[in-house]
């Protein structure tokens, strides 16, 4: 399992959803929170379809898809 930095929150496990993002301790990934932001919900909203989760996941699946939007691919040449 991999944990994303200094946000706990989020890890990468293979044995949970084939290893995308989650929110830890749940099977709610990065994905659908940024979705349902994307969407026009709300924190509020989204807690209380996910009342497991807390302001501190929603903000750290925030932080976790921003930081991966910046990364950025550099193809490797065969030698």
């Amino acid at each position: 399992m991999t944990t994303f930095h200094d946000i706990q929150r989020i890890v990468l496990d293979p044995a949970v959803m084939g290893g995308k993002p989650c929110i830890r301790g749940t099977r709610v990934t990065v994905g659908t929170i940024i979705g349902l932001l994307a969407s026009g919900a709300d924190i509020p909203e989204i807690l209380q379809l996910y009342p497991y989760l807390s302001d501190e996941d929603i903000r750290a699946a925030l932080a976790y898809a921003t930081w991966r939007s910046e990364e950025r691919e550099v193809s490797l040449m065969a030698v």
